[in-house]
């Protein structure tokens, strides 16, 4: 008899994830989301640590992005719902990064070392938690220049 351990918990919320280029592009994918409907509650941006970063997540979450640390893509700022489920109870998305951390939320570890890798390189890394509209999220995503966006875990149809 086989005994299954499962690897990591996944939550059960579906996070559509996109990395757009820089912040001009994010903030015309994010008006699109919220033109899409999509709440702002329901968005998460991730991106490296600058003014015109900390300006994007002001002024489309309404609060000031948390500063976190990380050896692979140094200083980050981060909001959104997306976080809280990264950090874990160990709050440590800082010491196992984008790459070590998104497996809690379904997405496979290649996936996240991309998003990794492109954050690194000045992408600002866009995710939506909404199960119920998350086709619609990742087509907007997509339509809207998100590399590769996926959905974690996602287990419905398109």
């Amino acid at each position: 008899m086989l005994n299954y351990v499962p690897m990591v918990d996944v939550d059960t919320g579906r996070f559509t994830v996109g990395v757009f280029q820089d912040v001009k592009w994010a903030q015309k994918g994010i008006d699109a989301l919220r033109r899409a409907g999509l709440a702002p509650e329901s968005i998460t941006i991730i991106a490296k640590e600058s003014a015109e970063v900390g300006a994007l997540i002001e002024a489309t979450l309404g609060d000031q992005g948390e500063r976190i640390e990380t050896s692979a893509t140094g200083p980050l700022l981060a909001r959104g719902p997306l976080v809280a489920a990264l950090q874990g109870p160990a709050r440590d998305l800082g010491k196992l990064g984008l790459s070590g951390t998104l497996r809690r939320v379904g997405f496979q570890a290649h996936d996240g070392r991309i998003f990794e890798t492109l954050t690194a390189r000045g992408g600002v890394l866009v995710s939506v938690h909404s199960e119920p509209r998350a086709a619609d999220a990742l087509a907007v995503l997509h339509s809207y220049g998100g590399g590769n966006a996926a959905i974690g875990a996602w287990t419905g149809r398109i």
